[in-house]
Parts: structure tokens; C-alpha cells; sequence
């Protein structure tokens, strides 16, 4: 399977680097992964909502471009669907079984995804309900695309 993970922004916090080099070592293992990052807007403090959804467009636009036709496109908004582990490595699984070998995640930057990145999205995922740094759920998604991996061939992975 062919991973594209595209996120908006650069990462700087070293923990997080540390634990994305980490985690992207071992998904190499099972599949081709590749990291994107596409440049963030800069965001005063109080924007307007027509401010806010330009900030969007413009960032969608940019992640967009990275998203080759053939691809199953993943979102991560806050309304997508939670999936425990192990359905989510259920609905990797199907992807694989139905011939989508190229799927990428989409995390958006501090502002949200733009409408045009979430018509494009084939599935809305969703880790909580709580909003989580953008740049932490790079790590997370990293982590559980990982353990989809090790659960789909029985291996051994703590709880």
C-alpha cells in the first residue's frame, strides 16, 4: 500500500519529530509511506468567518495539488467517523482488498479543512471529539496507521 500523509504546516516541536521519525521507521515495513507538508497562512487572532474560510481555500488549494487523481483520500475532521483500532484497520484492509493501493490522509491546519479538500475526501475520520493540535495528530495517526498494520497480520501489539 502506498501512504501519503499531507498535513498543513511545518512541524518544529521536537518530541513530536522524534516520535513521527520513529513510528514512520516502522510503518516502512509495511507499507510506502510518504510526508507532505504544505505551507500554512499566517492567522491573526480574530479573523472574520469570510477571513477564516479564504485562509482555508488557500491552504485546501495548495494540499489539493498534492493529491494525485487515483488516490482514496482520508480527511481528519472532528465530524468524521471514530473507529475503534481495529475497525480502522477493517477499513484499511478493505481498501487493499478492493484495489485502492494509494490513499492518503489529509490533516488540515489550525483553521480546519476548506469545502472544496472535504468534497474531495472519500471518508471522514474522526480520533475524538475534542479538537487536538494539528500538528499532534500527525504523531497519532502515524501511531494507529501502524497498529492497523501489526493487527491486520496478527501480530503482537500492546492494548
Amino acid at each position: 500500500m502506498n501512504i501519503t500523509i499531507i498535513s498543513v504546516g511545518k512541524l518544529k516541536e521536537k518530541y513530536l519529530k522524534q516520535g513521527i521519525e520513529e513510528y514512520s521507521k516502522r510503518l516502512r515495513a509495511y507499507a510506502n509511506l510518504n510526508l507532505v507538508e504544505v505551507a500554512d497562512e499566517k492567522a491573526p487572532e480574530n479573523l472574520s468567518p469570510a477571513q477564516m474560510d479564504e485562509i482555508k481555500n488557500k491552504e485546501g488549494e495548495r494540499i489539493l495539488a498534492k493529491i494525485p487523481d487515483d488516490t482514496y483520500v482520508i480527511t481528519l475532521e472532528i465530524k468524521g467517523k471514530q473507529l475503534s483500532s481495529e475497525q480502522f484497520a477493517d477499513e484499511l484492509d478493505q481498501l487493499a482488498i478492493h484495489g485502492k493501493s494509494k490513499v492518503a490522509f489529509i490533516i488540515g491546519g489550525s483553521l480546519g479543512l476548506s469545502e472544496a479538500v472535504m468534497k474531495r475526501s472519500n471518508f471522514a475520520l474522526s480520533f475524538s471529539k475534542m479538537t487536538l493540535p494539528h500538528q499532534l495528530i500527525r504523531l497519532v495517526l502515524l501511531e494507529q496507521v501502524y497498529r492497523s498494520f501489526r493487527i491486520r497480520r496478527g501480530e503482537p501489539y500492546h492494548k
